[in-house]
């Protein structure tokens, strides 16, 4: 268990931000002296914190202009059906998001595609999967909102995970 204070709030957003921001530029963000702001920085990443620094792309530039919503419920929950589900979906690179849900469907993806015949390749081979049941489909018509900072108190915070 680590408690996080304002400063250490202040460098993830800014890193959140923008994650090619300088050690430099970070601690003069935050008031601080480059080696005391590298040493953070580092302790975050060592917990667990910082799990990666990404590139984020343009999928319209990259004419990936389908972002659709599938739903798909299988025949029987059983630990074995979802692990081979889980899996098939891991190897899948037009899959970018995928939650085990409560509720009517089993599975949530959101799938990006260039267009309307490559969502009927991948629906076709999801259908093939065994153990898939049903498959429902929801086109995105406008991304409203879309970001990858999570919100943190600027007071701080506790983190960690208990024993």
């Amino acid at each position: 268990m680590k408690k996080l204070d304002r400063i250490d709030i202040g460098i993830l957003n800014a890193l959140q931000a923008d994650a090619r921001t300088t050690n430099a530029e970070l601690a003069k963000a935050v008031h601080l002296s480059p080696t005391p702001c590298y040493n953070r920085v580092k302790a975050m990443e060592e917990m667990g914190l910082i799990r990666q620094q990404v590139t984020l792309l343009d999928p319209d530039l990259l004419g990936l202009h389908l972002n659709v919503f599938i739903h798909v419920t299988l025949e029987r929950q059983v630990q074995g059906a979802l692990q081979h589900f889980e899996a098939t979906i891991a190897e899948r690179p037009e899959v970018m998001e995928c939650y085990l849900m409560t509720g009517d469907a089993d599975y949530l993806l959101r799938v990006l595609v260039p267009d309307i015949k490559a969502l009927e390749v991948f629906i076709l081979n999801l259908t093939t999967t065994p153990g898939v049941a049903n498959i429902r489909s929801s086109f995105a018509l406008k991304q409203v909102r879309y970001k990858t900072a999570l919100p943190l108190p600027e007071g701080g915070l506790v983190v960690g995970r208990e024993a």
